[in-house]
C-alpha cells in the first residue's frame, strides 16, 4: 500500500496525468503549427500582392527606375503617356498633350506622382495584374512585372477644345454619359507641361516655375476646386423639394410677385431678384420660376422644404463627402454646419440663400456635372469613372457601369427635365442661356451666376444635358470670375455638345 492505495492505482492515475499532459503539449503545438502556418498563408497569400506592390521593396525601386510603365490611350485608342529612354538607357514618361495634365498627372523621378498615373501606380509599372489569381502568384514568377496598358473614357478631342474654349480664364468643365458614368471630358485650366516634370533633365527648372505660379496650375480644378455655385444650386434645391413632396410642379407663392420689386424679407433680410420683371404679377409656378431663375421662388422653396430635407437631398447626391472615383475629390457643401438649424444651417437667411446657391454653398464642377446626370438619367445617378479597361499579358479587364443611388423618382426627374428644358429653349429661358441650345437637338439646361462679393466679376456656370428625351450628353461649367452664366458658360457648354454629337455620339 502506498498511502493507502494499491501500487496499481498510482500507476493508472500517474498514466493518465502524463497522458493529459501528452495531450495538452499535443495540442498547444498543433494550435501553434495552426497559427504559424495560418500566418504564413494570410502574408504569402492574401497580403501577397501588398508585400510584392510595396514601395519599400528593392525590387519595386528597381521596377519603377528600369521597366516601363504601360500607356495610357484615350477612348479611340490615341496614345497619352508613353515611355522615352534617357541618356542612361532608363525610361521615363513622356504625354502627347498638356490639355491632359490635370487628369493623368505626370510620374516624376525626383517629384513623385499624381493623377491617374498614382492612382493606377501598381497597374501601369506591372506590380498588379488583372487576374487576382496571377496578382498572387506575381513574386514566384521568372517576369515578376508586366506593365498594363490603360483605356480612358476621355476624349482627346473633347479635352482640347474645353480647353480651348476656357482660354486663359480659371476654370472647368467636365461631360460624362449620364447612363454609364463614363466621363468624356475633365478639363482643368491652366494646365502644365507635365512631360518636362518627368524629363530628368527639365524637371527642377519646371518644378520650382509651377510652384511659383500664382494661377495654381497643377490644382485639378474639375475635381478639387469648390466655387460659389449661384442659380445651378436650384437644381438641388428643386431635387429636395420634390423628394420631400413640399412642392409641385403648380406650386406658387402669392408674395413672390411684390417680392420682384421690394425684396423677399426673411429674418430681417431682403432677397433680391430684379432681373425678369418682364413677368409681371404673374405667380410663378416651379417649371416657369426655373425658366427665368427666379431666386425668390427658390429661397421661398428652400424654406418650405427645410434644412433637414434639403441636406439629406444633397447627401444623396454626393455631398459633404468625397465622391468615389478615380481621382481624388474635394466635398462639396451647403453649409459650413454648426447652425441651430437642421441641416447645420445658421438662420433662415442662411437658408434661403443658400437655397439658390449662395451664403456659403461651395461646389465641385464634377459634383455640378453629377446632377445633371442623376437628372438626365430619371433620377439615378450612375458612378462617375474614367478607366473603361486595362490591358496587359493576362488579358483585358474592362470596368462596367455601376448605380450609384436612385436620387428621386422617375415622374419627378421628368417634371425638372422639363424644366430645364424650357431654361434653354423657352421664350424667356433662352434670353439666360445664350448659346447653349444644341442645333437640330432637345437640350435642357441650368445658367448660375455666383456673387462673390466686392468688385470682381461672379463666378459663370452652365450644367445641362441633351438630348432631352434620352440624353446621351451630361455636361458642367464654369469660368472663375467669368462673368454671367450666359455670357461664358452657356454658349461653351453648347459648343462643347454639339462637338460630342458631331464626333462622339457614335462611337
Amino acid at each position: 500500500m502506498i498511502g493507502g492505495r494499491p501500487p496499481q492505482a498510482v500507476r493508472r492515475a500517474a498514466g493518465r496525468t502524463v497522458g493529459r499532459n501528452v495531450s495538452r503539449v499535443g495540442i498547444t503545438l498543433a494550435l501553434a503549427f495552426a497559427a504559424l502556418a495560418g500566418g504564413a498563408g494570410y502574408w504569402q497569400v492574401v497580403r501577397s500582392t501588398d508585400l510584392s506592390t510595396s514601395p519599400d521593396d528593392p525590387a519595386v525601386i528597381s521596377a519603377v527606375r528600369h521597366v516601363p510603365r504601360g500607356r495610357i490611350l484615350d477612348r479611340r485608342g490615341t496614345v497619352l503617356a508613353s515611355n522615352k529612354l534617357d541618356a542612361n538607357k532608363e525610361p521615363y514618361r513622356s504625354y502627347r498633350d498638356p490639355v491632359m495634365s490635370p487628369v493623368i498627372g505626370y510620374a516624376s523621378r525626383q517629384y513623385g506622382m499624381a493623377g491617374l498615373e498614382l492612382a493606377y501606380d501598381a497597374q501601369l509599372a506591372g506590380l498588379r495584374r488583372s487576374d487576382p489569381v496571377a496578382d498572387m502568384l506575381t513574386k514566384f514568377q521568372a517576369k515578376r512585372y508586366a506593365p498594363q496598358d490603360i483605356t480612358l473614357s476621355l476624349s482627346l478631342q473633347l479635352q482640347r477644345a474645353a480647353v480651348r474654349g476656357l482660354g486663359r480664364d480659371q476654370g472647368a468643365v467636365v461631360m460624362l454619359d449620364p447612363r454609364t458614368g463614363e466621363v468624356l471630358a475633365l478639363a482643368s485650366t491652366p494646365t502644365f507641361n507635365a512631360s518636362a516634370l518627368a524629363n530628368p533633365t527639365t524637371a527642377a527648372a519646371t518644378w520650382k516655375a509651377l510652384n511659383d505660379d500664382k494661377s495654381d496650375p497643377l490644382l485639378p480644378r474639375a475635381t478639387l476646386g469648390r466655387y460659389v455655385p449661384g442659380s445651378v444650386m436650384k437644381i438641388v434645391t428643386a431635387i429636395a423639394a420634390f423628394r420631400s413632396g413640399s412642392i409641385t410642379k403648380d406650386t406658387t407663392y402669392e408674395q413672390q410677385p411684390a417680392a420682384e420689386k421690394t425684396g423677399l424679407l426673411v429674418s430681417g433680410y431682403r432677397v433680391r431678384d430684379g432681373h425678369h420683371l418682364f413677368t409681371g404679377d404673374k405667380a410663378l409656378d416651379f417649371i416657369e420660376a426655373t425658366e427665368v431663375s427666379c431666386n425668390i421662388y427658390f429661397a421661398l422653396t428652400g424654406l418650405r422644404t427645410g434644412g433637414a430635407e434639403i441636406d439629406a437631398a444633397a447627401r444623396k447626391l454626393g455631398f459633404y463627402a468625397p465622391i468615389p472615383f478615380d481621382l481624388p475629390t474635394a466635398p462639396s457643401q451647403l453649409t459650413n454646419g454648426g447652425g441651430p438649424l437642421p441641416g447645420g444651417f445658421l438662420d433662415r437667411v442662411e437658408l434661403a440663400n443658400a437655397a439658390y446657391g449662395q451664403a456659403e454653398t461651395n461646389v465641385t464642377p464634377l459634383q455640378m456635372a453629377l446632377v445633371a446626370a442623376a437628372v438626365a438619367n430619371d433620377g439615378v445617378l450612375m458612378k462617375p469613372h474614367l478607366v473603361r479597361s486595362l490591358h496587359g499579358a493576362d488579358g483585358t479587364q474592362t470596368v462596367a457601369p455601376e448605380t450609384w443611388a436612385t436620387v428621386l423618382p422617375f415622374n419627378d426627374a421628368a417634371v425638372i427635365k422639363s424644366a430645364m428644358q424650357r431654361a434653354v429653349e423657352g421664350q424667356y429661358g433662352r434670353l439666360f442661356t445664350t448659346g447653349a441650345k444644341v442645333p437640330g437637338i432637345s437640350t435642357a439646361g441650368k445658367t448660375g451666376t455666383a456673387q462673390l462679393g466686392g468688385s470682381g466679376e461672379p463666378n459663370s456656370w452652365f450644367i445641362g444635358f441633351a438630348p432631352v428625351e434620352q440624353p446621351r450628353i451630361a455636361i458642367a461649367v464654369v469660368v472663375a470670375h467669368g462673368g454671367g452664366g450666359g455670357a461664358r458658360a452657356a454658349p461653351l457648354g453648347g459648343d462643347l455638345m454639339k462637338l460630342f454629337f458631331d464626333t462622339e455620339a457614335n462611337r
